[in-house]
């Protein structure tokens, strides 16, 4: 798959970053360097083989350290109202962000 200029265009508008022309061309080429390297990983027949938790599974014993899932008691009002002080905006509880989708 050939990345375009356009195509690096619109990666930077919907990241809002501007790109000299230097720039989209080196990212350009960037670009089309991953897609290769992916193209190359997707050639190899992984036939038969087991998914690892863990990449150094497959030269030593790796005991994942997952805590046990249990179920924590609920805040009190008070407990939430202590932890909602250096929430900057808030409301019943809740803590206000800005919007972020235009």
């Amino acid at each position: 798959m050939a990345i375009s200029q356009q195509d690096v265009a619109r990666i930077a508008q919907l990241a809002h970053i501007e790109l000299s022309p230097e720039q989209t061309t080196q990212a350009t080429q960037d670009f089309e360097q991953i897609i290769g390297l992916i193209g190359s990983l997707k050639a190899v027949d992984t036939t038969g083989v087991e998914p690892m938790a863990h990449p150094l599974e497959a030269i030593q014993e790796i005991a994942l350290r997952l805590r046990p899932d249990q179920a924590a008691p609920t805040a009190t009002e008070t407990e939430r109202a202590n932890l909602m002080v250096n929430a900057p905006a808030q409301d019943h509880g809740l803590f206000l962000v800005p919007t972020v989708i235009e």
